[in-house]
């Protein structure tokens, strides 16, 4: 095949370069299955996406699943796909759903292969309407063009989680020679009885089910206000437009450069949202133009949300993923009490947010009498504790991690860009009808719970041993075992590394979130309210940061900028300087 061609002349080519040290890290190491599976760039090498390594991860996890499912044959298994591609090579996300399927159909598995690209969330989704084992959804979300991925989901419609990512891993290297010709064979879908399209079924419930999110239809039908939607050249397009549809708003008006699958994201310079006003230019130029007061844009696998406002005579307020959520937050609870009107119905429902996220949602919850929960960083968290508190009879209303990844409801054990479009239309449409903008509406949450500033950013290192050092130093500061005591010259209560287990603030020294040993994640709680975050990304080559101000109870102004600086250095006791990295390690 084309690919197979191109990944053996993309190795001949490095070794004709002699450029060991590469050909070293693709053929040398393998993939680990990161956040709920596999995210590389698409090439040759046993750590890229490609054919061979997309087919001896599918002979991991039918190897797995067999183990596990006694009646993993009747089971089967969900395949999705997003549309990305790479055209010199034939490498793309359709293709390598279809050597996913065949490997399974090779050895009589059921398999429930989309026709069609759909949004990431469709497959958890589907794999819990279906009471599938597992769900595959080949995406790399809004990673560059270059990357591809290869999404598991366990029988619970939540990600992967441990133990099972580790045993899929181990089953992997197990048996790496692909077992037949029948394994590349991506035609086998074609032909094979035991492969269905649940395309239509699954589009059809999950519009039906959405309906359930819906509380103002006749009031969205009327609304004056308009929206602009850009798919971000990714799977959304259509997706958004039902859903609006079903909400009884009009489609919304789509960024006609970017409503279209585009592998090479021509029409921006990165395909993720989350970076705000600078990639939602042609967005805000549309809008601008029609009179639309909001600006909807969901990521190429269209499980991530961005939204935007004009913001009376001084442009346009771009919402951060904490933003936003405060709003939804305040939205889902408003709605959710409309029709449960008894203080003490509140006692069954959960919001969660992961741990690096803002606080509000727990300002929330202690004024209003729900339950607030944090997870670990990563939907796979969320999911599988919104399973676990499902079996006790408890509902979890909203959930959010500040990346702009959103879930109104549980029906989806995953963010959902879809369903989070069609909600924020329906709350800026009732806010409308109220005269408040999104914006007022904000500062009128903080107003009521306390404001909660914060300032979430990163810094891009490709160099594995650099990140090492840097939070090595951190953990050895002053002195072996020492953490930094002050930071920009404010004392530090407590830390908290759950890479290592340490949480200073326990009376045993030992952290409530699990450990996680695969990645860095080190939380300091400062003296004046500030908490801050610095780890590692599971997907990406960044170190991220995360700082807020929360206001303490009863405190209803805004901080003044000049009393609380969001991103400040770390220092130990003598003020010693800890550099930061610049952007580019």
């Amino acid at each position: 095949s084309l690919n197979l061609s191109w990944t053996r002349a993309q190795v001949e080519s490095l070794v004709g370069a002699g450029r060991v040290d590469d050909l070293s890290r693709r053929l040398c190491s393998r993939m680990s299955f990161g956040t709920a599976g596999l995210r590389a760039p698409m090439g040759a090498g046993f750590n890229r996406i490609n054919d061979l390594t997309v087919i001896q991860s599918t002979q991991g996890l039918y190897s797995y699943l067999c183990r596990y499912f006694a009646d993993f044959s009747s089971r089967g298994v969900v395949v999705g796909f997003d549309t990305r591609g790479q055209e010199e090579s034939g490498c793309s996300s359709h293709r390598l759903a279809k050597l996913t399927a065949a490997v399974l159909l090779s050895r009589d598995v059921p398999v429930h292969l989309f026709s069609s690209f759909v949004p990431t969330p469709y497959v958890p989704y589907a794999v819990k309407k279906l009471r599938a084992a597992a769900g595959v959804m080949i995406t790399a979300s809004h990673n560059p063009k270059e990357d591809n991925g290869y999404k598991v989901y366990w029988c619970n419609g939540a990600q992967i989680a441990s133990p099972h990512d580790k045993e899929i891993l181990r089953c992997i290297e197990e048996q790496l020679e692909p077992w037949s010709a029948s394994c590349w064979d991506v035609g086998l879908v074609d032909r094979c009885s035991l492969r269905t399209d649940p395309l239509t079924q699954i589009n059809s419930c999950y519009m039906d089910e959405l309906a359930s999110l819906c509380f103002h239809r006749d009031l969205n039908s009327s609304s004056p206000l308009k929206f602009v939607h850009s798919s971000f050249h990714g799977v959304g397009h259509a997706f958004v437009q039902q859903a609006f549809r079903v909400f009884g708003f009009p489609p919304p008006i789509a960024v006609p450069e970017q409503k279209d699958p585009d592998p090479n994201f021509s029409s921006v310079r990165c395909p993720n949202p989350e970076e705000g006003e600078s990639v939602l230019e042609l967005s805000l130029l549309l809008a601008e133009r029609e009179n639309a007061r909001v600006v909807l844009a969901t990521d190429p696998d269209a499980d991530r949300l961005a939204v935007a406002e004009k913001s009376d005579g001084c442009g346009w307020k771009v919402f951060t993923g904490n933003e936003m959520a405060a709003l939804l937050g305040w939205w889902m609870f408003f709605t959710w009490k409309e029709n449960h009107p008894e203080p003490a119905d509140a006692q069954s429902i959960y919001m969660l947010a992961t741990t690096v996220s803002s606080k509000i949602l727990q300002a929330f919850a202690r004024i209003e009498g729900f339950h607030f929960e944090e997870t670990l960083p990563g939907f796979k968290w969320i999911g599988n504790r919104i399973h676990e508190l499902s079996k006790t009879g408890s509902r979890v209303i909203f959930s959010f991690e500040e990346s702009i990844g959103f879930l109104c409801g549980d029906t989806v054990l995953d963010k959902d860009g879809v369903s989070s479009a069609a909600v924020v239309a329906e709350m800026a449409a009732y806010l409308h009808n109220k005269n408040l903008s999104l914006i007022q509406q904000l500062h009128n949450i903080y107003q009521t719970y306390g404001y909660h500033v914060s300032k979430t950013s990163y810094v891009v290192c490709n160099d594995p041993p650099t990140i090492q050092r840097i939070f090595s130093r951190i953990r050895n500061f002053d002195g072996s075992g020492s953490y930094p005591k002050t930071c920009g010259g404010v004392q530090i209560v407590h830390v908290r590394d759950v890479t290592t287990g340490y949480d200073s603030s326990q009376p045993d020294l030992r952290s409530v979130l699990p450990v996680s040993r695969s990645s860095h994640m080190i939380t300091f709680t400062l003296k004046n309210g500030v908490v801050a975050t610095l780890r590692t990304s599971g997907t990406e080559p960044k170190i991220k940061y995360y700082t807020e101000f929360c206001a303490a109870p009863g405190q209803r102004s805004a901080p003044r900028n000049d009393r609380t600086e969001l991103s400040p250095r770390l220092s130990s006791t003598d003020e010693t300087d800890f550099q930061p990295p610049s952007h580019s390690c």
